[in-house]
């Protein structure tokens, strides 16, 4: 496996907008949005897209309750909407990578399958000895 190379700060800006990063950062997105921590990573990425919006909604002219109330429900429709659709926009980050549709679904099922059998395994030495 080829050495997973981080992007800058300019070139993590431009994946979070939903750019393409060079060949060298291949490994690294797949490491992106399978990792562990995935969801939180995606949650970061839409942060990029909807905290500027925010900003802007919060300087508008009216009262303040008013603009605070339109920052806080754009920011929950933004997020929901981001976290609702996270595995099709990561399966398309990968796709954009050349990976094929449904390589982080799968690695992220593996993940999952293993550490509930590591649990699994564990439980049972544990608490189903056979004497």
């Amino acid at each position: 496996m080829t050495e997973r190379r981080r992007p800058n700060p300019i070139q993590w800006l431009w994946y979070a907008l939903g750019g393409r990063l060079p060949e060298e950062h291949r490994e690294w997105v797949l490491h992106d949005v399978t990792a562990k921590t995935w969801i939180w990573r995606h949650a970061a990425r839409a942060a990029v897209l909807l905290l500027p919006l925010m900003l802007v909604w919060l300087l508008l002219p009216g009262p303040l309750t008013l603009r605070l109330s339109l920052v806080l429900m754009a920011g929950l429709v933004g997020f929901f909407y981001s976290l609702v659709y996270s595995e099709e926009s990561c399966e398309n980050r990968l796709r954009k990578h050349g990976y094929p549709y449904g390589t982080g679904r799968a690695m992220r099922r593996a993940a999952k399958d293993k550490a509930e059998q590591d649990v699994r395994e564990r439980y049972i030495a544990r608490y189903r000895q056979v004497e």
